[in-house]
């Protein structure tokens, strides 16, 4: 490549870069069953920036080449972008919580606005490391050159989705239908106390017609912290809110003796499958991760 002039040769391989982040960004934006992203808007954001984040990657390399490490300082400000639309997107978030059917909650924000970010740096590193295959080939058959920075691009994309993936519900604890049962003004599922606040006959009546419950019992007895933290209960409490709708009440109760969680809605829509699969897809929240092992007594190895 002489000065000032960028050769063919170049100009394939960070095209192929770029296409390759883009591809990671795309395919990490498919909307799931969290309904989040929203179309279009959402979509057009995420779109954008992980476009730019793909043609950063891959003009890093042929920037380093050029000794041209003016432009490799493009880096260090696109990671400030990135940080830039992660507090955007938790400002958007925390702005519409009020008017959701049960809020999400600050901690269930955090994440979603974290696991934005990460995503733009998904497709960052996969340009990057096409980009950095095909100049490391550098073979006189074009289409070598491609598919190997395609396969390597692809090989780093699949370790980071599958190293970024979380945890959810389903993987701690058991979830099955509860039993409702209305005993003058109070709620209980499963013999559980849930509310007192059924003081009239036509919230019992509601309840007991059209009310859905279940109970999450935790696999092992420290996924207890993890259930009782009211910041997960509150992810919990949203993703079957926005699933379902509201018709009237809901409810999440902590039971202390066994470490149950009961749950009790009057929805909109009322699917018994769909209610317990949405709870058991919800995800662990980062900020109540715990590592179980390092809790244990160090003496107990000794």
């Amino acid at each position: 490549m002489r000065e000032g002039i960028i050769s063919q040769q170049y100009i394939i391989f960070i095209v192929t870069a770029i296409i390759m982040g883009s591809l990671a960004r795309i395919l990490t934006i498919i909307q799931d069953y969290r309904q989040y992203p929203s179309y279009p808007n959402a979509y057009l954001i995420n779109l954008i920036t992980g476009v730019i984040a793909a043609g950063l990657g891959a003009v890093a390399v042929p920037a380093l080449l050029t000794k041209n490490f003016a432009a490799v300082t493009f880096l260090s400000l696109a990671i400030q972008q990135f940080r830039d639309v992660r507090k955007v997107e938790k400002e958007s978030l925390k702005a519409l919580d009020n008017t959701e059917y049960a809020r999400r909650g600050d901690a269930y924000i955090d994440g979603i606005a974290k696991t934005f970010e990460a995503r733009n740096y998904f497709a960052l590193v996969v340009s990057l490391v096409t980009e950095a295959t095909m100049h490391i080939i550098n073979s006189k058959i074009m289409w070598m050159n491609i598919l190997s920075g395609i396969i390597t691009g692809t090989v780093i994309f699949v370790i980071l989705r599958r190293f970024s993936k979380g945890h959810s519900i389903g993987d701690i604890a058991e979830v099955k239908l509860g039993k409702i049962e209305v005993r003058d003004s109070e709620l209980y599922v499963d013999d559980m106390f849930v509310t007192n606040y059924l003081g009239t006959d036509n919230s019992r009546k509601l309840v007991q017609s059209e009310g859905i419950a279940a109970v999450i019992y935790p696999k092992e007895e420290h996924y207890r912290i993890t259930l009782d933290n009211f910041g997960q209960r509150q992810a919990i409490l949203f993703e079957f809110c926005r699933t379902f709708g509201i018709k009237r009440y809901n409810y999440i109760r902590k039971e202390y003796k066994h470490g149950r969680i009961a749950i009790a809605i009057v929805p909109l829509i009322r699917d018994e499958g769909a209610f317990i699969e949405t709870i058991k897809k919800t995800p662990l929240l980062e900020n109540v991760k715990k590592s179980h092992a390092l809790m244990k007594d160090p003496l107990e190895n000794k």
